[in-house]
């Protein structure tokens, strides 16, 4: 065998062991990465007109407006991101293959103080191919910034794959939904 064979082989040997080791999941993952939602996904669109919160609740600073925007009512409402796509979401775990984010939600007149663990539930559903359903931390917690009195929902969710979600909360017979793209 000649030096540049062997070379060649040692190196394929090296690139077949290092794909062994690479977990199954992020080779599917780096094929999804799409710097905008495909047309396919019918990501939520800004509201309008803009939907503002309710006095005192706050509205968030200005570079939280330039990049997020506010979706619902004053039964229930949440920020989404402006274009639509959530990128760059961390696994909960090393081990763990689903992505890993935090959503927050405000109803007018939750009370953390008499309602906590506050009962939202959160569901949600992949639209543009067969997924699991998300699934969510055990229960949802309080929240709150300088404002003890007018506080915020927090819930962790567990989305299983890339794609097109539509995420959809429950709260004291409010409902809202809204889609997003899971991108890399």
């Amino acid at each position: 065998m000649s030096k540049g064979t062997a070379i060649s082989v040692v190196f394929l040997c090296c690139l077949v062991a290092a794909l062994a080791r690479t977990p199954v999941h992020s080779l599917r993952s780096s094929a999804q990465t799409v710097e905008r939602p495909p047309s396919s996904c019918p990501v939520t669109k800004p509201p309008e007109p803009p939907f503002v919160p309710p006095a005192p609740y706050l509205s968030g600073s200005s570079e939280h407006v330039r990049e997020h925007v506010w979706i619902g009512s004053p039964k229930l409402w949440t920020d989404i991101p402006r274009d639509g796509t959530w990128r760059g979401l961390p696994h909960y775990t090393p081990e763990d293959t689903r992505y890993r984010n935090k959503v927050f939600w405000w109803s007018e007149g939750y009370n953390w103080r008499i309602e906590n663990p506050p009962r939202l539930t959160i569901s949600g559903k992949r639209l543009d191919a067969p997924a699991p359903p998300l699934s969510t931390d055990p229960h949802a917690n309080a929240g709150w910034t300088n404002d003890k009195d007018h506080a915020f929902i927090v819930h962790g969710i567990f989305i299983p794959t890339l794609g097109c979600w539509k995420i959809t909360g429950l709260y004291r017979g409010a409902e809202l939904s809204y889609v997003v793209w899971v991108s890399n």
